[in-house]
This record gives structure tokens, C-alpha cells and sequence, in this order.
């Protein structure tokens, strides 16, 4: 094991884990009023509704994918009944589907932000940056699950990465876990750690702002100032507004 292994999977990890919750706390303290999507439905509407929903469904179809077969050790699923050849083919069949729907959804909406000459103009800088790092995380994981799940033999990453990240989780790392592992599967990694350490600096903040109050606030009611037609009782709830 040399320093550099050290360096990669042991130490830059924890500085963007540190980056990631400090980084989140300055932008929520001193940031407020750029906690914000950016959004720029307002300049082009066409495109966005094409691909922001492939790349959002899809993006959390590859999540969910990482946290069950990053998070869950092998025995708790082979315990409700998942073998290693359930697991496989699922993983497999729902990772190719995430990815072209997480792909061409990313596609469309960087042509989108390129062509689109209102919306190019709003881009950021720090937008354009989040889009090669994020295009680059999707573009290696998409290379390793192809290269070795889907033409491969496929590679059992469940025995190397994710007991390496669960190390990490329990402070208690292990970087020789990663010495073999494939070069687009630590690429891929590699990737996934620098989208954390640009995520709170980025427009990706809004993941944590979602708006679970509109479950549950109470309908909003409007008045109108317009006088009842003659013969005809005013609505319940519809009261004409009166003079103070």
C-alpha cells in the first residue's frame, strides 16, 4: 500500500466529507438568497421539459442503486432471499436503464444551456464546472457498468468498494480494498468524491431545500372583489371584502 493510496482513499475522502457538511453550513449562514436552483424555465420551457425529468428519474434510480448496493452488505440481502445472480441482473438491467435515461436527459439539457442563447448567457461559471464534473462522474460510471457488468464477466464491487466506504463510515478505513479495483470503477469514484467537495459552492444545494410543505399546508383562498349576481346567494367562503 503506498502513500498514494493513503492520500486517495483515506484522506481526500474525509476532506470532502468535511468540505461537504462545512461548506453547507457557510453557504446556509452568509448565502441565503443564492440557496436557490437558478432556475431558467423562464428563457426556454421546451427542452427543459424533456430533459429535466429523464435526468431526475434517472438520477435517483442510479442513487438508489449506489446506496443499496454500496450501503447494504451482501448478507442482509441474501437474507430476504437476494442472491449474487438476483443481485446481478437487477443491478445490471436497472443500472443500464438509469443510465440512459440519467445520460440523455443530461445531454439535452447542456445542449439545451449551449444553444439556447438566454439561457447560455445565465450560466455561470461555477455551472459550467458542475456540468463537466457531473458529466464526467455519470460518463465513468456508465463506462464500468458497461465495460464490465454488461459486456464483461462483471466485477464484484460489492467486495471491494463498498466494504471500502463502509470503512470509511466507521472511521475505521481500509485502502487496500481499492488497490484492484478496475480503473473506470476508481475514476468513476474519484469523480463522485470532487461533485461532493463543488456540491455545496453549487446550484446543487436545492437537493436539500425541497418543498415537503406543500404536502401538507392548507389551500390557498381567493377572494374576489366582483359583487354576487342579483337573486343569487354569496358562496360559502366567498365573502365580499368590507371596509375597515
Amino acid at each position: 500500500m503506498s502513500p498514494l493510496d493513503v492520500l486517495l482513499w483515506v484522506a481526500v475522502p474525509y476532506a470532502v466529507a468535511a468540505v461537504f457538511v462545512v461548506g453547507h453550513v457557510w453557504r446556509y449562514r452568509y448565502d441565503q438568497f443564492g440557496w436557490t436552483t437558478r432556475s431558467s424555465q423562464l428563457y426556454e420551457s421546451r427542452w427543459l421539459r424533456l430533459g429535466s425529468p429523464l435526468f431526475h428519474v434517472g438520477i435517483l434510480m442510479v442513487i438508489g442503486g449506489h446506496v443499496v448496493g454500496i450501503l447494504v452488505p451482501r448478507p442482509w440481502l441474501e437474507a430476504v432471499g437476494v442472491d449474487e445472480h438476483a443481485y446481478h441482473l437487477v443491478a445490471t438491467v436497472a443500472g443500464t436503464f438509469a443510465a440512459v435515461l440519467t445520460v440523455a436527459g443530461l445531454v439535452i439539457l447542456v445542449l439545451r444551456r449551449r444553444l439556447s442563447g438566454a439561457v447560455f448567457r445565465v450560466t455561470t461559471r461555477t455551472d459550467k464546472l458542475l456540468y463537466v464534473v457531473l458529466g464526467a462522474a455519470i460518463g465513468f460510471g456508465t463506462l464500468a457498468t458497461v465495460q464490465h457488468q454488461v459486456l464483461g464477466a462483471g466485477y464484484d464491487y460489492r467486495g471491494s468498494i463498498s466494504p471500502w466506504v463502509r470503512s470509511l463510515l466507521t472511521f475505521q478505513p481500509d485502502p487496500s480494498l481499492m488497490a484492484d479495483v478496475p480503473l473506470a470503477f476508481r475514476v468513476h469514484v474519484l469523480c463522485g468524491m470532487a461533485l461532493f467537495a463543488l456540491w455545496p459552492f453549487t446550484r446543487l444545494v436545492h437537493v436539500f431545500s425541497a418543498p415537503l410543505g406543500y404536502l401538507t399546508r392548507p389551500y390557498v383562498v381567493y377572494r374576489r372583489r366582483a359583487t354576487t349576481a342579483p337573486g343569487r346567494a354569496p358562496r360559502r367562503g366567498w365573502e365580499p371584502p368590507t371596509a375597515p
